[in-house]
């Protein structure tokens, strides 16, 4: 059987976890975004810092980054890494419908940050449901996406527009 051209799967077609031991070490950077879509009143409580459950955008910050460094715990291939950094940044759109979640995670390694920032955006957006959904269950999560990553064989990787 040819060998797949998926990294996670061998020559057999059963799933494994990629060995990097010989690739070299390299600066890697990925960046992700999220949505949580909102009515207006929904969105002025989170950013009142005055919801039921207390800080919105604090918590699901928090939420975010300590998601990024149990990645490896929630997909099953992932490689664990040691991060350098973890940022989330969670921010009104424009037009008022909601919140953009954005995470950006860098380490020095053999592998990508493209899971734990998209880990970090999706756990993020669910603490944020999680704490307004007193206040609307109709809320939707949407646009989780890979924007950015660099480092590495493939280089860099620049999402297009949506």
């Amino acid at each position: 059987m040819p060998a797949s051209p998926l990294s996670h799967f061998d020559a057999e077609g059963r799933a494994h976890m990629v060995d990097v031991g010989a690739k070299p070490e390299t600066r890697r950077m990925a960046l992700a975004e999220g949505l949580v879509l909102m009515s207006a009143a929904t969105l002025a409580l989170a950013a009142s810092g005055r919801a039921a459950k207390g800080d919105v955008l604090g918590t699901a910050r928090l939420a975010g980054i300590m998601a990024a460094k149990r990645t490896a715990d929630l997909i099953p291939l992932c490689h664990p890494l040691p991060l350098s950094s973890v940022a989330l940044d969670l921010a009104p759109l424009a037009d008022g419908r909601g919140l953009r979640v954005e995470a950006r995670v860098t380490t020095t390694g053999r592998t990508g940050v493209e899971m734990e920032a998209l880990t970090a955006v999706t756990v993020a957006c669910l603490t944020v449901y999680d704490m307004l959904k007193a206040a609307e269950k109709s809320m939707r999560i949407e646009g989780i996406r890979l924007l950015v990553k660099e480092g590495g064989k493939s280089g860099r990787f620049e999402a297009p527009a949506p």
